[in-house]
């Protein structure tokens, strides 16, 4: 049985990868900070207070998953907010970097040993992180934490070519999630359907490659 390991487990995304892994058959370890009643009932390994900002939490919890071998490291947690050139908060802007950049890459590089030859990381990044596809402004803080998730994705991948890993870096869609208030134009379940056929498409010769869900290839 192949297992996958997902961040931000408890709601939207993050908890569709789990219902979706689960009927595929995979072993899948819901990592969030506070499990909701929907995963705590999915049967998925629940391993909660786990929060991607803190990274002596993340010492602290993630070597405790014990012998694991991962076949698919998702880094799904994220936090989302909207900063202006006259509305605009720095502590906002480090949280959102803490979380949505740096995170995923402690996340990775603790689990890096427990991945799997053949594994695959996925990195759930957003095309707002693009610098040529920004053609409206705002948003700051998390357009840079998103660029920088994107820089970071591309040195995963060039640095877990030697282990047999692949790095995607994935684009949902503007999803209807609670994160931006249900405005989205794909449902949750849809969006996770298309990124792990983005994951499945995933190797080392496409690896640190920016893709829509839809397949598109973004531009940086």
């Amino acid at each position: 049985m192949k297992t996958v390991v997902i961040t931000g487990a408890n709601r939207g995304i993050g908890l569709e990868f789990v219902k979706q892994y689960l009927i595929l058959g995979y072993k899948v370890i819901a990592l969030c900070r506070n499990s909701s009643d929907e995963l705590t009932k999915s049967g998925a390994q629940v391993v909660d207070k786990v929060d991607v900002g803190n990274p002596e939490c993340l010492a602290k919890v993630l070597p405790a998953l014990g012998d694991i071998k991962i076949d698919v490291l998702i880094n799904n947690a994220g936090v989302f907010s909207n900063e202006t050139l006259t509305d605009m908060s720095v502590a906002t802007m480090e949280y959102q970097l803490r979380v949505n950049s740096m995170g995923p890459v402690l996340v990775t590089q603790l689990l890096k040993y427990k991945l799997v030859k053949g594994a695959k990381v996925a990195l759930i990044t957003s095309r707002m992180g693009s610098v040529t596809d920004n053609t409206s402004g705002g948003y700051y803080g998390y357009r840079m934490s998103k660029a920088a998730l994107n820089a970071a994705g591309v040195s995963l991948a060039h640095d877990l070519k030697d282990f047999g890993v692949s790095v995607a870096l994935l684009h949902p869609g503007f999803v209807q999630t609670e994160m931006v208030n249900y405005n989205g134009d794909i449902s949750a379940a849809d969006s996770a359907k298309k990124l792990i056929q983005r994951i499945e498409e995933l190797n080392l010769t496409n690896s640190g490659t920016f893709w829509h869900s839809n397949g598109e290839v973004l531009p940086w």
